[in-house]
């Protein structure tokens, strides 16, 4: 049962309106299944689109930023709980261990380095959370290939291709996020990947 979803996203809006129609889609979608939101702490860009749709709407919204950001004044101070920690490691980690599950919408290098770090524990069996992306109007189309690329290469096994879960609709990618079984993890066969013998 997803309790809580994390959500990673951009600090803007991006060039097509369609970016934050899908933020208030998902924060109307969290809200419709009773499931908290996990955020970056932000009042700004699709961060902030996002909560402020989960808090109209009475759900859960949990924000986690960093202390020099908030000093700056970006924090969004209306949510349910904000939790300022000392460093951008601090906040992945917080975010992480506060989510039952994972979500990328359209954003930037922040955006994608959170979620594939996520993706990455999963990968090394560090937790059984699913990680979902968001493909609003096909944004992630250029990563999902080089993804399949990368499995075609052999640098990522097809076994851990499986880790991430693609939609274009939020209630869709909920959907698949809450009855999505985690895969037996072999340790021992990822840490002799590309070992030859002799």
């Amino acid at each position: 049962m997803l309790k809580r979803v994390c959500v990673y996203c951009g600090s803007g809006v991006g060039g097509h309106d369609g970016y934050a129609e899908a933020a208030r889609a998902l924060g109307g979608a969290l809200v419709k299944r009773g499931i908290g939101l996990v955020f970056g702490g932000g009042r700004i860009g699709m961060m902030g689109v996002l909560a402020e749709t989960v808090l109209q709407g009475g759900g859960e919204a949990i924000g986690v930023i960093p202390k020099d950001l908030m000093d700056k004044g970006l924090g969004l101070t209306s949510v349910t709980s904000l939790r300022v920690v000392e460093t951008m490691h601090a906040r992945k980690a917080l975010m992480a261990e506060l989510a039952d599950a994972f979500i990328a919408m359209p954003g930037g290098f922040g955006t994608v380095e959170e979620f594939f770090e996520a993706l990455t524990w999963a990968q090394l069996g560090l937790h059984t959370k699913p990680c979902g992306l968001l493909n609003v109007h096909g944004y992630f189309d250029h990563l999902i290939r080089f993804i399949d690329h990368a499995v075609e290469q052999g640098f990522i096994d097809p076994a851990n291709r499986e880790l991430l879960l693609v939609d274009e609709s939020p209630e869709a990618l909920l959907a698949k996020l809450t009855s999505w079984k985690p895969p037996p993890v072999d340790k021992r066969a990822w840490a002799t990947r590309g070992v030859k013998n002799d």
